[in-house]
């Protein structure tokens, strides 16, 4: 009887780790995770600061296609798109594109904008040095805001890449849909063209 006490006094102990060696394992997944994709450029993550490097040599021989594309949380009601689908760009040149979004509501609100890049691998040499995405965007009750992103595409990417596919997906702040419109909106800061005829 003593020795099935014993028994089952272990098989709990060694339980008990394993759930703790599984809980400490979950815990520690995600920092691992996102270390990983910083170094690799896997899962297409990208910086999420802008490149202050050294001036990279363009290289005029290359041209690399980057293409845009846009979504919204599924919770998010503005409207968000880029101002062009797609550009052609030599490595090494910076490029700027504008993106712009509108608020449908009557309530302000605040987004942020979350990029990946595929193929993944491009993620660790397409350089962002002005970028929507690097903080929360306001948007005022129907505010439309231009939102620049300049990027360069590093020339040591391998040359095989020859397209690139930018994607942003916004999500609302929580709690930013609850607050009340701003009064006076500045509409000088809107822009007089619709969002549908860009």
């Amino acid at each position: 009887m003593a020795n099935q006490d014993e028994g089952n006094k272990n098989v709990t102990r060694n339980l008990l780790f394993v759930v703790v060696a599984m809980f400490g394992f979950g815990f520690a997944l995600v920092p691992l995770y996102d270390t990983f994709c910083s170094i690799t450029g896997l899962n297409g993550k990208t910086e999420d600061a802008a490149y202050s490097g050294d001036v990279m040599q363009v290289d005029n021989k290359r041209k690399i296609k980057v293409e845009f594309v846009t979504s919204l949380n599924e919770s998010m009601p503005w409207d968000f798109k880029p101002l062009q689908n797609s550009v052609t760009v030599h490595p090494g040149e910076p490029t700027k594109v504008e993106f712009v979004a509108r608020n449908r509501t009557n309530r302000d609100m605040i987004g942020q904008a979350i990029p990946s890049i595929s193929p993944g691998q491009a993620a660790a040499y397409f350089k962002k040095t002005e970028c929507f995405c690097f903080t929360q965007q306001t948007l005022k009750a129907g505010e439309e805001k231009l939102m620049p992103v300049v990027f360069i595409v590093d020339p040591a990417i391998d040359e095989d890449v020859r397209e690139i596919t930018l994607s942003y997906t916004f999500f609302i702040k929580p709690g930013s849909e609850d607050a009340p419109a701003t009064k006076g909106i500045n509409h000088s800061a809107m822009l007089s063209t619709p969002l549908t005829q860009h």
